[in-house]
């Protein structure tokens, strides 16, 4: 895994859950964060992945674009950038996204707010496991693979 990844400062203790939920630069937290820490549970086994850690962190645009040109060389908005810092199937990683991304994505695609960021989390948690999306067949494994898991997200 490469080195030039930023590792997110507040990792989650040992003690805690493996799977943390931080907001770096937005008002923002999850309504429901132990059903969300479930479901990427499941389907990380459906994966034959273990988890070691994963960081979830909410920002802005402004914060994503930073690290995008910084860590990536895109200079180009996006809404969720992954950082492996294991090689699958150990899944350790962060997870930054972008809350303003997932909103106007939302309402772009008619979906509410609450699927498209369950679906960048767990296209997030795919990429972990190693499943790629830069060609229009990996693309389409994908899109299919957060269908499936969408379906299976329990419902409130």
């Amino acid at each position: 895994m490469s080195e030039d990844f930023p590792f997110f400062e507040e990792e989650a203790d040992e003690q805690a859950d493996p799977i943390a939920f931080f907001s770096e630069d937005v008002d923002f937290s999850l309504s429901h964060p132990d059903v969300i820490r479930l479901w990427i549970q499941k389907n990380l086994e459906n994966q034959s992945c273990s988890l070691g850690f994963l960081n979830v962190v909410f920002c802005s645009d402004a914060y994503i674009h930073q690290m995008n040109v910084e860590y990536l060389k895109h200079d180009e908005l996006t809404d969720i950038i992954t950082f492996p810092y294991q090689d699958p199937p150990l899944i350790e990683g962060d997870l930054f996204i972008s809350i303003d991304r997932v909103r106007e994505n939302a309402q772009n695609y008619a979906a509410s707010f609450e699927e498209e960021l369950h679906r960048v989390i767990i296209h997030g948690v795919f990429h972990l496991c190693g499943f790629g999306d830069k060609s229009p067949e990996e693309a389409a494994l994908m899109r299919a693979m957060e269908d499936r898991a969408l379906k299976v997200f329990p419902q409130s």
